[in-house]
């Protein structure tokens, strides 16, 4: 499909992966194949009779006056059965048919769909001739992995009556449903990926993403459509925290985007992925998966592009109404790529050379995220996490601030916690979630009535132990207050029992919320016993030799933990007005 006039042109100038092309009638956006290897670009920014063009493929060898040739299409993504379990590219080209063609190393100008032609689907119709379709309906299902895939009428597509439908084993390019319009529907679809797919409407989300981390379900929740941020820097645990929200977070589909990565972190979510178990079904993770791999030694243009292809994808499933969440990392890597892109383009630079339109593209990519109802009047969330790789561990840079300003909930990661092996490393004194307001109902209700306000009673207690460890490093904890000595025990309890957490135990790698109120309401127990026995005259050096308290920390690694509980508060109990006597 090309534009009426000129459908080529020749490249006039060529710096690194921006090149510029004369005489090509392009729009903006606009995929275009350059040079003689047909290599794939797109149009981002037209100047006079120039049209300037980002390649996403390694540009060197090509030269002056080798053939451009406009499309005519936008940079869309393929969107249907066959998504799930699939490793893709940047431009969603599919690795293991890249694999198959030209071996371990992708070569240049080299195409492939982003679904199989060859697979057949067994699609079962939902509708029957003569029902009334309208953009966004489901017409049918398709059995994909243990997911139900659903087939809907493109939003691009008016709507009409059913003229006909069959039931089978057909490929995605096939013809399962026309309508009395005209229109054709297959079972794939294709869209634009800078175009967020529309929607009904968007809702204020007021139900949490549970994680089973307790950090972060516990102090810092994140809601079904919210957004969210991991910074920090290098060997601090954003990948082992995004596998850990990847697997055990309750939505039904999960977006990896590695972008821009470097090539061994990457090759270890690629292998460790297949292999990874579903806690849900028992099956493989992968089977409610999409990957796309986009390592930093690709061409950089293609980062753009893989953040782009990812959150589309995300918003797909959402349509059909499942709960999504993307997990991006890095978006530090896709800035960098921005400002390569930028400075070739000759563009004013703004703070530490990124483009002045920084926050404004990390907000568009943001702001996609949400709980919708969507077309066909369903219930769907995208909800994005996006990690952040701060040089240096610094969160003044220019992409951490953007991006603070737009999410909802920071997830601060800290080399020195790391450091000491407490994980996850998140500093709960930097870290917040602006979600507690809107999702402090369904804690009451779901939870406990109390979880709200012992959640912030924990708070209190972290921020008030951070006071006085200033105090501590300068004089010991013995010239503390007794009351203040008892406060840094109960804060440690907090810390070494609630916060600290070991992704690689069986039990302890996921944690619900039941446990974690039981959790925290133990360690409340023991701090309200603590202060009446300390204003009882007890002191805190004896407070802190109670046996039960050092029994506690195993209930983390108890599935069955509530008779063990229950044993431990008794002798709580016991111990403490044992002591209280003896005073």
């Amino acid at each position: 499909m090309e534009k009426n006039g000129k459908g080529s042109g020749v490249l006039k100038r060529i710096a690194g992966p921006v090149v510029t092309a004369v005489g090509l009638d392009a729009h903006m956006y606009d995929v275009v194949k350059v040079g003689r290897e047909a290599l794939m670009g797109e149009v981002i920014k037209i100047k006079g009779e120039q049209t300037i063009i980002q390649v996403y493929e390694d540009t060197s060898g090509i030269r002056p006056g080798e053939p451009v040739v406009n499309t005519g299409l936008s940079l869309t993504v393929e969107l249907g059965p066959g998504l799930l379990t699939s490793i893709y590219d940047g431009i969603q080209r599919p690795l293991s048919v890249l694999v198959e063609k030209m071996g371990p190393f992708i070569e240049r100008g080299v195409s492939a769909p982003g679904l199989s032609r060859e697979k057949k689907w067994e699609f079962k119709p939902l509708v029957k001739i003569g029902d009334s379709v309208s953009p966004g309906s489901i017409i049918g299902e398709v059995q994909e992995t243990n997911i139900v895939h659903r087939v809907m009428i493109p939003p691009n597509v008016k709507g009409g009556k059913v003229k006909s439908i069959r039931g089978g084993a057909f490929t995605v390019e096939e013809v399962v449903c026309t309508l009395d319009s005209g229109a054709e529907i297959m079972m794939m679809q294709r869209w634009p990926v800078r175009i967020p797919r529309p929607v009904k409407e968007k809702m204020n989300p007021t139900i949490p993403l549970i994680t089973g981390q307790r950090i972060l379900d516990g102090l810092f929740p994140i809601a079904k459509g919210g957004t969210a941020a991991i910074p920090g820097p290098f060997g601090s645990g954003k990948t082992v925290t995004q596998q850990q929200l990847a697997k055990w977070s309750d939505a039904e589909i999960v977006v990896y985007i590695g972008c821009g990565e470097r090539g061994n972190e990457m090759t270890e979510v690629l292998t460790e992925f297949p292999e990874l178990e579903d806690p849900k079904t028992g099956k493989p993770l992968m089977e409610r998966t999409v990957l796309i791999a986009n390592t930093s030694n690709m061409p950089v243009a293609a980062r753009e592009a893989s953040v782009y292809t990812g959150i589309t994808i995300a918003e797909y499933f959402r349509d059909m109404g499942y709960d999504v969440s993307l997990m991006a990392d890095s978006t530090s890597r896709w800035a960098e790529a921005m400002r390569e892109i930028s400075s070739r383009l000759e563009e004013m630079p703004g703070e530490e050379g990124y483009p002045a339109y920084l926050a404004a593209r990390l907000s568009e990519f943001y702001e996609r995220a949400g709980l919708v109802t969507t077309l066909n009047g369903d219930s769907g969330s995208v909800s994005v996490i996006g990690a952040v790789s701060p040089p240096g561990g610094d969160f003044s840079e220019p992409v951490t601030q953007n991006t603070l300003r737009i999410v909802k909930v920071f997830w601060a990661l800290d080399a020195k916690l790391s450091q000491r092996r407490h994980f996850p490393a998140i500093n709960w004194l930097n870290s917040y979630s602006l979600y507690l307001g809107t999702l402090h109902d369904w804690y009451d209700k779901e939870v406990s009535p109390e979880w709200n306000v012992i959640r912030s009673w924990a708070m209190e207690v972290l921020q008030k132990e951070a006071e006085l460890q200033e105090i501590v490093q300068l004089v010991g904890s013995d010239a503390l207050p007794e009351a203040e000595q008892v406060t840094i025990e109960v804060a440690r309890m907090i810390r070494e029992i609630f916060l600290q957490q070991n992704a690689y135990d069986a039990v302890d790698t996921f944690c619900d919320m039941s446990k974690q109120y039981d959790m925290l309401k133990a360690i409340k127990t023991f701090s309200d016993l603590a202060y009446a026995a300390q204003s009882a005259g007890v002191p805190p050096q004896q407070i802190a030799t109670i046996k039960a308290k050092n029994d506690l920390p195993q209930i983390k690694f108890i599935k069955d933990y509530q008779p063990e509980l229950a044993r431990i508060l008794t002798q709580m109990d016991v111990e403490f007005t044992t002591m209280r006597a003896g005073a």
